[in-house]
């Protein structure tokens, strides 16, 4: 895995969905109330059904970033890529490696452009850029974040994740009405909290709706 010396890019990009590979679409914009649909996933957890034929998602659970009349952006929060030094991190990033010190977890966030980095966090901590995702949490994807995290100052919670699952417009509600997928809160425990392989058991405990 490569880490992103491009990830701050993904703030420039407002806007542009385009249709790419299966679940892959471009760089997605921040979710936007006012874009938003009646029937928007943003903040939601999209949970792989049993029958899911993508390997690549088999078992996943998604938390989705933005969902309207553009696509649909999202994260994959329960697969674990390994534990890497945070000053390696900061290294990979072009960044000096300084005070940083401990290890990250980090996680496949999905399949596309996986040189990308995001993190998922807790909104005791916010920047200018920071996307929100319901009321609990956000995602930022900047360098200052890294640097803040490996050196103690960063948000409570996180979840570190590089590259991401995407749609074009209409794609993401093909796949559901096919049945691939199934919806659940985004609780915030299971986001950052529970243990990785329960993760997709407890989200399918707690689905509630088809889109």
């Amino acid at each position: 895995m490569s880490f992103a010396r491009s990830a701050p890019l993904i703030l420039a990009l407002v806007g542009l969905f385009v249709p790419a590979t299966p679940r892959g679409a471009t760089t997605p914009d921040p979710p936007l109330a006012s874009k938003q649909q009646p029937s928007s996933l943003a903040g939601q957890l999209l949970v792989a059904a049993p029958s899911m034929g993508d390997p690549r998602f088999a078992q996943t659970v998604v938390l989705m970033v933005r969902h309207d009349a553009n696509g649909a952006f999202g994260l994959v929060i329960n697969r674990p890529l390994g534990e890497r030094p945070a000053a390696d991190l900061l290294h990979a990033l072009g960044e000096p490696r300084g005070d940083a010190k401990g290890m990250l977890r980090i996680f496949a966030g999905g399949p596309v452009q996986p040189e990308l980095g995001f993190v998922i966090h807790s909104l005791d901590y916010r920047r200018p850029e920071t996307f929100p995702i319901g009321d609990r949490m956000g995602m930022t994807a900047n360098r200052q974040i890294f640097r803040d995290i490996a050196v103690g100052r960063g948000p409570q919670k996180t979840l570190v994740a590089f590259g991401y699952a995407g749609w074009a417009p209409q794609q993401l509600e093909g796949e559901m009405a096919a049945g691939a997928w199934f919806t659940a809160p985004a609780d915030s425990a299971i986001v950052f909290d529970e243990d990785r392989d329960r993760v997709w058991e407890r989200a399918m405990e707690r689905r509630t709706r088809d889109l």
